[in-house]
């Protein structure tokens, strides 16, 4: 298979600066072994677009705590408390966008759209500094596009070309994440052969995933359970 890499081959398809979209929902659907290849990887400076900066060491907590992202785009991160209390010391930047907000902010990236108009937030904090405009008599605020250098993404299965299945509410940010990076990276639970994947079950065509890794967690229950750690599936 072609496009299958190893975790520890990952680090090579990053810079530092880089603009990363890591899927998951609290710890649902996150990468968590293409996030641990970066750990020993030569990069800092990072922004990363994702719902959360990972849970008290697991996922991209690891990453943060190695002083690697500079800046971090999503809607929850007080379950990163280091984050937060990172933030305000003004030592790492956060842009605070509604759940539902980021969501259609990724799919506009991977759409070609520049941006849209949006009444979440209008007259709170988060509107400060953006576009308003009045359409039929009510207040909208444009939000911008969002588009990365690279997706971290992760899927159920995936074929020998690429087609990816997700898994219940591991879906989350995953799928549109994979249109709006111009390099996706895609762990999954298993390959199998072309042709093998009910084509109704595929949510991500091949075109847009570039490299595959086999997951180094296993599933147990509600858990996922790897050489280091486990990690709730909540």
């Amino acid at each position: 298979m072609k496009k299958l890499i190893e975790a520890s081959d990952v680090k090579k398809l990053i810079k530092s600066h880089d603009q990363l979209l890591v899927g998951g929902f609290g710890l649902s659907g996150t990468p968590l072994t293409v996030l641990d290849g970066l750990l020993d990887a030569d990069i800092k400076g990072l922004t990363v677009v994702s719902n959360n900066l990972g849970d008290s060491g697991q996922g991209l907590h690891k990453l943060f705590v190695q002083g690697k992202i500079k800046k971090a785009i999503g809607s929850f991160f007080t379950t990163n408390k280091e984050a937060v209390q990172a933030w305000q010391r003004g030592e790492l930047e956060i842009d605070l966008l509604p759940q539902g907000t980021l969501a259609e902010a990724i799919r506009a990236g991977g759409a070609g759209i520049g941006g849209f108009y949006t009444k979440t937030a209008v007259g709170t904090e988060l509107a400060e500094g953006k576009e308003e405009r009045v359409i039929d008599g009510e207040r909208f605020i444009f939000e911008k596009a969002i588009k990365g250098n690279v997706a971290l993404i992760k899927a159920k299965q995936a074929d020998t070309l690429g087609n990816l299945t997700y898994h219940t509410t591991a879906r989350n940010f995953n799928p549109m994440m994979a249109t709006a990076a111009t390099i996706v990276i895609a762990e999954v639970e298993e390959i199998v052969e072309a042709g093998e994947l009910d084509p109704e079950s595929i949510v991500t065509p091949h075109a847009y995933v570039d490299y595959i890794v086999k997951t180094a967690h296993k599933k147990e229950g509600r858990n996922y359970v790897g050489t280091e750690h486990t990690a709730s599936n909540s």
